[in-house]
């Protein structure tokens, strides 16, 4: 099939690849021209402005945008609504709020134009591996777009979840259970870390891979973080996070649905960003009071 596609970062560049080594012809796109020009020594043709992408595409034009959830995506969205023709089809395969996902197929819809949202997982290893997509849209324009989400997936890894928005509301889940899931290998091995025995977390991340119930995908890249820095020493334990996060805990207070774990990893990953919390000394300082529990006076801050 034919593809234009928006966004060449880590992600959207070995989705490019991945395309090409398919047999698909890719119109390759990004704000910068040298991930352009990268493509194009792979196999792709450049396009390094969004209205010679558009041209060079055969109707009906289907173009997967790759870029950062929120102002860039809707600015995309924006530039190519002039410029593309009744039925042609917007794919949005990054992390964008599932509300927005609805919002943008009624605007597309009104000038005749398809969308689909794709929850897309797999990070950088998806060159490799492939990617999960969770599809949401019409069935029908699903199946004409299939053959590429046929060969970005490996087998089984794709599917039609739901009518707009449930791809990206899917895949919004799917990043708020990997946020609890990070939590609890995170204290598991902290623990580990802290026992009085000297453990090789490297050959115990292996080992839970062997049949264990708590064997994943995370714990191989965790053998592979202990092999190359057994004590993480220089890593900084500053977490970001994407959003999906703050969007799947929003999502749970509206639809009255408990999610603790979740909410607790969100708001550990805001503790991480805090050298010395203020929370922190206005505990030491009330043990200090009511029990005579001497806090530490030196600072953690950097």
């Amino acid at each position: 099939m034919e593809l234009g596609f928006i966004g060449l970062g880590r992600m959207g560049a070995n989705m490019v690849k991945r395309l090409l080594q398919g047999g698909h012809r890719v119109l390759a796109y990004n704000r910068s021209p040298e991930p352009i020009r990268q493509m194009e020594r792979e196999g792709a043709q450049g396009a390094y402005t969004l209205e010679e992408l558009v041209s060079k595409l055969s109707r009906p034009r289907a173009v997967w945008v790759m870029v950062p959830a929120g102002d860039a995506t809707q600015s995309v969205v924006d530039h190519l609504l002039p410029l593309l023709s009744a039925g042609d089809t917007v794919i949005d395969g990054g992390n964008a709020y599932f509300k927005d996902a609805v919002r943008r197929a009624e605007a597309l819809r009104s000038h005749g134009l398809h969308f689909l949202d794709v929850g897309t997982s797999g990070g950088i290893w998806g060159l490799q591996k492939g990617y999960c997509l969770m599809i949401g849209g019409p069935e029908e324009t699903f199946r004409r777009l299939e053959p590429i989400f046929r060969t970005l997936a490996p087998e089984g890894g794709y599917a039609l979840v739901g009518p707009h928005g449930a791809g990206h509301f899917v895949k919004m889940v799917h990043n708020g259970i990997e946020y609890g899931m990070l939590q609890a290998y995170g204290e598991g091995f902290e623990l580990l870390h802290a026992s009085p025995y000297e453990l090789d977390l490297e050959r115990i991340s292996r080992l839970w891979n062997q049949g264990s119930v708590v064997r994943s995908w995370l714990l191989e890249l965790a053998e592979g973080a202990f092999a190359k820095d057994p004590d993480l020493a220089s890593i900084r334990g500053y977490v970001e996070d994407s959003g999906e996060g703050r969007w799947t805990v929003q999502t749970a207070v509206e639809l009255g649905v408990a999610a603790p774990v979740i909410a607790l990893a969100l708001f550990r990953r805001f503790r991480s960003r805090q050298a010395e919390a203020f929370s922190d000394q206005f505990i030491a300082a009330l043990r200090k009071d009511f029990g005579g529990h001497e806090p530490r006076h030196e600072s953690r801050k950097t």
